[in-house]
Parts: C-alpha cells; structure tokens; sequence
C-alpha cells in the first residue's frame, strides 16, 4: 500500500537527498537573482500600469504628473534596498524582519513583522498568479473563462516544482527570469534609441483614443489624495525586496556579501525596468483606465470602447510601439511577461517556508514547519503556503483588482518595523565601538535605516488611507489574527515544555515509580493473535495478567469461555457485559476501575491487531481497536501496547521471507507447564 504514494512521490518529487547534501542545493549569485527577485522584477508589469490607472480617473491630464509619481516610487525602492543591505550584513542567518524586530524591538513587533509576512507572501502568490491567468487570458479564451481554475493549477505546479528543492526549481526559473529581464531592457534601449537617436516617433495602439475622466475639476485635498493613491499602487513596486533577508541561509559563502549584492542587482534592474516602461508608455500616448470602467470610458473614434474591448497591459502597448504589433518580439515580450507573472510566485516559496521554520523553532508555529523535505526544502511550510494562496484565489475568483487591494499592507508593515529595529541596533552597538572608522559606518548605516524608516512609514500610512476601504481592512483583521494563533501556539508550547521539564536528581516524582504492573489482553476469539498477545505479555514478566472480553452476544461469551477452559490456558479470562453491545466502553470502566483500587499501579493493555498488505482490508480490520487506542491514550497510568499479526496480504509475508529473530517466528501457542503459569 505504501509503495504507490512513495513511487508517485518520487516521480514527482525525485529522490530524497541526504542531509549532508544540503550545501549542495546553496545557491550562487546568478541562480539566486531569479529564485529571489521574480517578484519584484514582475512588478513592473503592472506597478507602472496602476499609477496610470489610478491618474486617468481625472482624465488624460494628470498622467503629466505620473513621472514624479514614478520618481517618488523609484526613490523609496532606492533607499530601501540600500537599507536591507545593511540588514543583510547585520542579520545573516535569515530571520530577515522578524529576526531584527525580535530583537531589537522585542517580541510583540517581532511577531507583528511575522504575521505581516506571511499574509503578504500569501497575496504574492495569489496576485501573481492571477495576473499571469489573465494575460494568457487575453489570448487563449478557455483560460478567460475558466480563470480560477487554470490560477490554482498553476500553483499546484509551482509547489511541485518548489518540493523538489531550491537549488533545482531555481534552475528552472533562471532562463524565463533572465529572458524576461533581457527582453524588457533590449525593447527600452530600443525604444529609446529609436526616440531619441533616430529621432522616430512611437505611437502605442491607444495613442489616437480619448479617456473620459470620472472626476472633473479636482483641485487641492482631492487631487493630493488622488495622486497618493497612485503612488501607493506604484509602491506594489517594492514587493518583493524583503525576499533577499529572509533568504540569506540559501546563497553560498560568503552569504551577506552575496546577498548584498544580489540585493543591489535586483535593486538597479527593477529601477530601469520600472523607469524605462513609464518613459515609454508616455512617450507612445499610451492610455489605459480602470478595467471596470474602461468599456465606457475610453472612446474610440468618437463612440466608447463596450463591452467586448480587451485593454492591452501597459507592456503590451509598450512593445507594440517599440517592435510593431504582431510582430515576432512583440509575442516574445508578451509570452515573457505573462511567464514571470507566474513565477513571480516563486519568491514567496522561497520566503515563506523560511520564516515559517525560524517561527517554529521559536515555538510561534508547529514545529512539523521547522523539518526539512526529502529534497531539503521546508516542504510543509511550502503546501501551506499554496494551500493559502489557492483559497485566496478561490475565493476573489482570481481578479487581479480585488487582490491588488489587500496587497503591499503587510509589507511595508514589516519595512517601517524593520527599519526601526536597525536604527536601535546601530545605537546600541555605537554606545560600546571605540573605533572610529567602525563607528563611521555604523553612524552612515543607522542615517540610511533611518530615512528608510520615515519613508517607508510614509508609505505604510498613505497606503492605508487610500487602500483601506478598498480591501486593506481585511489585512488589517487577518494580521491579529494570525498574531494571536502565534502567540496560542507559544503560550501551549510553553505550557507542554513545563509539564514535562524532568525533575533534578534529588526530586523523585512518585507518580513515576509505579508499584506493580496490572497486564490486560483484550480477547475476541482465541485464534493465533490472542495467543501471541499473551504470550508477549507474559514475556514483559507483569505483576498480573488477565484475559478480557466483552460480551456482546452471551451465546458466543460462552462458547469463548468453554474453549478458555479445555485448551488450559494459564491466564485467567474476564468477560464483561455490554448490554448495550459496545466495546470501547465496558473496557474503559473496567480499566479505570482497576486504577482507582491501585492508583499507584499501572495497567498495561495489549491489543493484536492485524497487519495488511491492502487498502481495502484496513477499512475491514482494526476498527474497534483503533477506536479503543485513541480512547485510552487520554487515561493516566495507562500503557497501551500493539501485538501485530502479519496477515498473508501483506508485503513482509509475501515477497521474502521473515527471518528467524527472537519473536519473529510463528509458532503455536504451546501450553505452559503449570510452574510457569500465572494466576492472579
């Protein structure tokens, strides 16, 4: 039975490695880039398109605006990749936020920062993938309409990909990663080329279209909110760049440094991307509006769009002006774009099962999370992070616009705390350096935390004035809550840890000294298990054993106790009524009242039980004592020990042939002599 899950496991996972292997799966710089920056980089897919969309809700005017909007985006994601850099150096070992809140700020913000996460490496899951779902969409109609479905089946198989361990799904997602960052910056540098240097102009496919403004003559508080609001959609930006501290342990030595720099890599490639899309889009007249609305406000000569228009993605009217619609890049552009939407997931399956396994060393979330996979990888914190993600989907029936408001919340949540912590970490560490060359890079590393801590809190209080009534608050209620399951878990971990603590040598519980040991074997028939049930228990040398059966059928109870008596048997046979023909629980009250005549003694219950080769056959056998198992397991002073019988259909019996062990063998229950039987 176990055989075909472990040869399915295997096909698609691939073999268990040792854990001695584990050095091997450490990433170098040029693999770590893509497993750790798809996300951010993926951003620039819609980061630049959101700025545009929220702007045109006071029409075609305002884009003039979106440069320093996308200035103000570029700045905050400068300053905050310089100031993980000093994270990175600082805090190696991968706690990445929680690590530097924790201990820096205490528990409660490091918590905080966790619970921040982990929300937001769920919605990157689901945003990415379902931003992926539509641009395939676009073209492939059966995608369209079956979104939700092709979204979760796209998780199901980045976490395939994923379980079979970092190093190799890394591998997988370089090529896609680069070629997307090759063809992004090649249609830029063309584009720009082609602008600047041939002096050409590039008109997008909606250059000639007109946009109907929802909001007309807005000026003061409304017009400052309307541009906040788009520079909080731009900062979707920015997701993405924690990924790198959380995973220090995964890049090879010297990891802060290789890490550093990945970090300033992504850093500078997501700015020109970023940058580049937004110079471009303006450039070609580019127009784009709120999917919801776009069918009546965008007017295409002279009469709106309606409702079979599809909106071409800002990449797409980017490339089409750069390359030429239909043109061979222009389908290179878009195959590569929709292609890193999806493994822009991959980041937060790097993230995630990270955190989750230093969260459970700390006792913050069960410790099956801390555990490696077959293949290394943290695989239960992986499936839980799809599990999440596929729910999300699930339930927002994969629409990228509903999802986009309750992302970026928990990240610049855990950016603001983090910056925090690293300030009070340079403070405390300049209070004992006396060298004054380390003392000036301490000084200049807490002056970069610091300015990334205002302008990220900046950004923390913007986005939820402008996301919070839009889907934030569900953030905002699902962040306490999961902080509050966290600090359960602890409080339940601390409290197990304290009961069990042993006592010194000279403290002597006696709860632990039993004085005797009462032997019961539950008896059905006699029938070669029942025999090898009392022989075992009688090999244990009890204080006392007995025999015992419950009575459902006083016809078959006699018959059972007329074969007790002409086979011999030494051991004396109790059989306890059950007129209501249960099992479990006559032998429950007998078993507690054998405890409350000797409290200090310890009874010791031996079940034979079946072992099968078949899937069906454990639906047949073993049910009464699966059931009595569980009950007695809940019972101080109580042992419950299993005798198995190998039935024929199992594998040991079958294919070899059991080797002859003290207890292995299957022989007879041979009647023992009289000075060796026991009584009561």
């Amino acid at each position: 039975m176990s055989k075909v899950p472990d040869l399915v496991k295997r096909l698609l996972v691939g073999r268990a490695l040792r854990s001695t292997a584990l050095h091997h799966q450490l990433l170098p710089k040029r693999v770590a880039l893509p497993v750790f920056a798809s996300d951010a980089l993926s951003s620039v897919a819609y980061a630049p398109q959101e700025i545009l969309v929220i702007l045109s809700l006071a029409g075609v005017g305002l884009y003039a605006i979106s440069p320093w909007v996308a200035a103000a985006v570029v700045l905050v994601m400068l300053v905050v990749v310089a100031s993980y850099r000093q994270n990175v150096h600082a805090y190696p070992s991968g706690g990445g936020d929680y690590e530097v809140a924790t201990t820096n700020l205490g528990p409660t913000a490091g918590l905080t920062v966790a619970s921040a996460l982990l929300v937001d490496y769920v919605l990157t899951v689901a945003v990415s993938v379902a931003n992926g779902a539509d641009y395939v969409g676009a073209t492939i109609p059966f995608v369209a309409e079956h979104r939700p479905l092709v979204a979760i089946a796209i998780v199901v198989l980045l976490t395939i990909m994923n379980l079979r361990g970092i190093r190799e799904s890394g591998v997988a997602f370089a090529v896609p990663t680069y070629a997307f960052m090759a063809a992004v910056i090649g249609m830029i540098l063309w584009g720009l080329f082609r602008l600047l240097v041939l002096g050409q102009e590039l008109r997008a496919p909606t250059a000639n279209y007109r946009l109907l403004a929802e909001q007309t003559n807005i000026a003061g508080f409304a017009l400052a909110f309307l541009v906040l609001r788009a520079f909080s959609s731009g900062c979707a930006a920015l997701t993405g760049v924690e990924a790198i501290s959380n995973g220090v342990p995964a890049f090879r030595k010297p990891k802060s440094k290789n890490a550093a720099t990945t970090l300033l890599m992504m850093g500078l490639i997501a700015v020109t991307m970023f940058g580049g899309i937004i110079f471009l889009g303006l450039a070609s007249g580019v127009k784009v509006t709120d999917p919801a609305t776009v069918a009546r406000d965008l007017i295409i000569d002279g009469h709106p769009a309606g409702p079979g228009y599809y909106q071409q993605p800002i990449i797409a009217q980017v490339a089409s002006a750069v390359f030429g619609g239909g043109s061979a890049l222009f389908v290179v552009i878009a195959a590569v774009t929709a292609l890193i939407l999806f493994l822009a997931a991959n980041t937060a399956f790097n993230g995630f099962p990270v955190l989750g396994s230093i969260l459970a060393q700390d006792r913050y979330l069960p410790r099956q999370l801390h555990t490696r996979g077959d293949r290394l990888a943290f695989s239960n914190g992986i499936v839980i992070l799809a599990a999440g993600a596929c729910l999300l989907i699930w339930a927002f029936d994969a629409d990228v616009s509903k999802l986009l408001n309750l992302y970026i919340v928990g990240v610049f949540v855990s950016f603001t705390l983090s910056q925090i912590g690293m300030v009070r970490h340079w403070t405390r560490h300049l209070r004992t350096e006396s060298d004054a060359k380390a003392r000036f890079r301490m000084m200049r590393a807490r002056v970069i935390n610091g300015v990334g801590a205002v302008m990220t809190g900046l950004v923390l209080v913007v986005v939820l004035a402008t996301k919070f009534t839009h889907g934030a608050y569900i953030v905002c209620l699902a962040m306490p809550l999961l902080f509050l399951m966290m600090k359960g878990i602890r409080r339940h971990y601390d409290r197990v840890a304290a009961e069990l603590a042993a006592p010194e040598e000279s403290e002597v519980d006696e709860s632990m000294l039993p004085a005797r040991n009462h032997a019961v074997v539950l008896v059905s028939k006699i029938h070669k298990p029942t025999l090898r049930a009392l022989a075992y228990a009688r090999a244990t040398r009890p204080s006392s054993i007995e025999a015992v059966s419950v009575s459902v059928d006083a016809g078959e109870a006699n018959k059972l106790k007329d074969e007790w008596d002409r086979r011999g048997i030494g051991v004396p046979l109790k059989i306890l009524d059950s007129p209501y023909r249960e099992i479990t629980g006559p032998v429950l009250e007998y078993v507690k009242s054998l405890r409350r005549r000797s409290p200090r003694d310890v009874v010791t219950v031996y079940i034979p039980e079946y072992v099968v080769g078949r899937w069906w056959e454990h639906l047949l056998h073993n049910q009464s004592a699966l059931r009595l198992k569980g009950r007695l397991l809940f019972k101080p002073g109580v042992m419950v020990t299993s005798v198995p019988w190998q039935l024929a259909s199992s594998d040991r019996l079958r294919r070899r042939r059991e080797p002859s062990a003290p207890g292995a063998s299957r022989r007879s229950y041979q009647q023992p002599s009289k000075d060796a039987q026991v009584g009561t």
